[in-house]
């Protein structure tokens, strides 16, 4: 893959500047950005799960779901300027010749994965196919992605057409085990459904439900939100935390 440099993207000092809103905000972006491009797997583009300046070299693990957010932070770097369009695609086509070949679970990917051969490297000792809120975040990254290139050269087209490919084999009704009313985040072939750990609210694990709910081929029906997701202990609060309404979610806010 193409070292691509984020020529426009080189750190400063912000040491006791002021800064006004827009230009906090332009820095967290490009830094984001930053991590996500220049400290991506050498080969494959896809997410380390954390890198530094004295990274391992030779670490070959990458995370799914991290590899989502930085889908959108390439999205935000192509937006503002920071890449062309076409150094975009060129790591994007990296990153999804790794996730076509990548072992899946019913469609879904795992925690981590080798970020050359796309091997499953397992996230725990039961935990060692596919997780569902990984792939939630993933899948949420793509879609995106799908979005943002709807030019008519062959390239973007082809890409639209791999992430269409990806996204119509996740079998998100799998993993409502037969039908139960919740979605269950881990599943492998084998240990099977054997850590039953259901999805309940609420918690950052929404876009799992949004998306399930919306697949084109295997969605899962309305009453695992309404009776999974939604009857989750801390879904509602509706309380007031310094003069903010909370209606969702835990004391004082989360994730």
């Amino acid at each position: 893959m193409p070292n691509v440099p984020a020529n426009k993207s080189r750190s400063r000092a912000y040491k006791d500047e002021k800064l006004s809103d827009e230009h906090l905000l332009d820095i967290v972006q490009r830094q984001t950005f930053r991590y996500f491009w220049e400290g991506a797997h050498p080969t494959s583009g896809l997410a380390r799960d954390r890198c530094d300046r004295l990274a391992n070299p030779t670490d070959d693990a990458v995370a799914v779901g991290g590899s989502g957010f930085g889908l959108i932070a390439i999205i935000v770097a192509c937006e503002r300027g920071w890449v062309t369009r076409q150094e975009a695609l060129v790591r994007l086509t990296a990153m999804l010749d790794c996730l076509e070949k990548a072992t899946c679970y019913h469609g879904m990917f795992p925690h981590f994965m080798h970020g050359e051969t796309g091997a499953t490297l397992p996230f725990s000792r039961k935990d060692d196919g596919g997780d569902l809120v990984e792939t939630a975040l993933l899948f949420q990254g793509l879609l995106c992605v799908r979005a943002y290139f709807d030019g008519d050269m062959t390239q973007e087209t082809r890409l639209r057409q791999r992430i269409t490919g990806l996204w119509h084999e996740a079998e998100w009704n799998w993993f409502t085990q037969g039908g139960r009313k919740a979605l269950t985040w881990h599943w492998s072939p084998n240990n099977g459904f054997a850590l039953n750990h259901e999805i309940r609210g609420w918690n950052e694990c929404l876009i799992a439900y949004v998306l399930a709910a919306c697949s084109p081929r295997y969605p899962i029906a309305v009453e695992a939100y309404h009776e999974g997701w939604a009857m989750g202990r801390e879904f509602l609060n509706r309380r007031s935390f310094e003069g903010i309404d909370l209606p969702l979610g835990p004391d004082w806010g989360g994730p």
